[in-house]
């Protein structure tokens, strides 16, 4: 399984590229959008085609995770002329982004909502999800294939924990959008908190991402390792990673 970050920019793009959150699963045949942020689909289109695509994944619904499903869908149904691709959303996303194209998705996507009682595969990626603590609907991401496994946090607040998911995954994925003791709402995790959860899961390695464009990187390199307690990885547009 291959993990390419298309932008961890969170809550707004930063001034330098700064595209929003959005990440290319590879597996195989098995191609996954996950998260589709303002400024993701332009960064897409550098390592995949769209009509490579078998699905997108969509942890909720605010702009910086969602918005470029729009341009994504333009291409699909009167570019490509494409029908039914599968998008995992939380229910009632559809309707809620409805305003992007006057309330008609046409039959570009099929919709299928997060379900946390109810697992999903797309192609030899068998994925589960676990609602956060964030407050729009919202649902981390477990992915797991060949007996790899990695676990994309979304957005969430500390009242949520990785631990939800089983131990030991060969990846965490995890937003880190604040330094600790600077955090203007609990929304969100410090990249302290990020790596105390990632430690806590027995998680094999941490990436820190959704990263508010002001937060001094350096400091919070710093703050998640010495909570994970070895070096963590920031995550950067165009980073690609083996699990």
């Amino acid at each position: 399984m291959e993990l390419t970050v298309l932008g961890c920019s969170g809550s707004y793009g930063g001034p330098t590229g700064g595209a929003c959150s959005g990440y290319l699963v590879r597996s195989g045949d098995t191609t996954i959008w996950m998260d589709c942020g303002n400024g993701t689909f332009s960064n897409l289109q550098q390592h995949v085609q769209a009509e490579e695509l078998t699905a997108v994944v969509i942890t909720h619904e605010h702009p910086d995770h969602a918005v470029d499903l729009y341009g994504l869908h333009i291409l699909l149904r009167y570019g490509l002329e494409r029908e039914e691709l599968p998008v995992y959303a939380p229910a009632h996303l559809a309707e809620h982004l409805g305003a992007l194209v006057e309330g008609d998705w046409g039959n570009t996507f099929d919709w299928r909502p997060c379900d946390e009682s109810q697992p999903a595969e797309i192609g030899d990626v068998g994925l589960r999800f676990s609602r956060t603590d964030h407050p729009p609907p919202t649902y981390a991401v477990e992915l797991a294939t060949a007996g790899k496994r990695m676990i994309y946090t979304a957005d969430t607040g500390p009242g949520w924990d990785v631990s939800a998911f089983d131990p030991g995954a060969d990846l965490v994925l995890s937003e880190a959008t604040y330094l600790h003791g600077e955090k203007p709402a609990e929304i969100h995790l410090s990249a302290r908190e990020a790596g105390e959860m990632a430690r806590a899961a027995g998680a094999r390695r941490l990436m820190l991402t959704h990263l508010w464009p002001r937060l001094d990187r350096h400091r919070a390199v710093m703050e998640g390792s010495d909570a994970y307690g070895e070096s963590v990885v920031l995550a950067a547009p165009h980073l690609v990673t083996q699990i």
